[in-house]
């Protein structure tokens, strides 16, 4: 088996994440409710097995995450067309995805550090790179690939092919590390990559391809050559 030349990450939820106080205080204020950030984050795991399930493209699964997020924080079913008004608002304002966990920079740094080369593939709206800008994160990547840029969404395995060949490696010397199981994992696989499923829920097992909690447990496995 070839050695990782390079390392591939899905954006949302792997890289990036909701800023959920942001969230909490947008939406508690514009609806009249009493929202926490830390309500809502406690929902995350639901909110992806949800999206996990809904099928359908991107627009669509995020909207079902997030709209299980907000209802399971407390907002009732019928006011969500105000929540949707509200978020279209704040993304205007500013990507929705911009928080990045303890680590995530020096850990990015370490892999650029061992000479390996950095991409992201993502299904988006064109603001990929405005979210990794907003996050501190741009700088680490060699190539930011944005579905909705160049019309093709995971997980056809052809927005996989066009990060590769910008980074000019090879199919089996690359990895992907994503959140979504049918997605991100079978789209790469695919594409002939190896694929890690980031941060699973709880209780999840998925028999085709490894997982890791952290990025930074996914750097140190890379670098001590557990997964090449």
């Amino acid at each position: 088996m070839k050695a990782i030349r390079a390392v591939l990450f899905d954006a949302g939820n792997t890289l990036v994440f909701l800023d959920y106080a942001r969230l909490a205080l947008g939406v508690g204020s514009a609806l009249g409710l009493a929202l926490t950030g830390e309500g809502l984050a406690a929902h995350a795991p639901a909110a992806s097995q949800a999206m996990e399930r809904a099928g359908g493209n991107d627009q669509h699964r995020a909207a079902v995450y997030l709209e299980t997020l907000f209802v399971l924080g407390g907002v009732p079913r019928e006011r969500l067309g105000e929540v949707r008004d509200c978020l279209a608002r704040m993304h205007a304002e500013r990507h929705l995805w911009c928080s990045v966990r303890a680590g995530s920079t020096e850990s990015l740094a370490r892999l650029r550090a061992a000479g390996l080369r950095l991409g992201v593939v993502s299904n988006s709206d064109g603001r990929v790179g405005q979210a990794l800008d907003a996050a501190g994160l741009r700088h680490y990547f060699d190539v930011v690939i944005d579905s909705a840029l160049v019309g093709v969404e995971k997980p056809d395995p052809r927005i996989f092919r066009t990060a590769l060949e910008a980074l000019a490696v090879a199919p089996e010397e690359a990895l992907y590390v994503g959140d979504l199981y049918e997605v991100d994992v079978l789209g790469a696989q695919a594409a002939g990559m190896r694929a890690i499923l980031f941060d699973p829920p709880a209780g999840e097992t998925r028999q085709t391809c490894p997982t890791t909690g952290s990025i930074q447990d996914l750097v140190n496995d890379l670098l001590s050559e557990r997964l090449s």
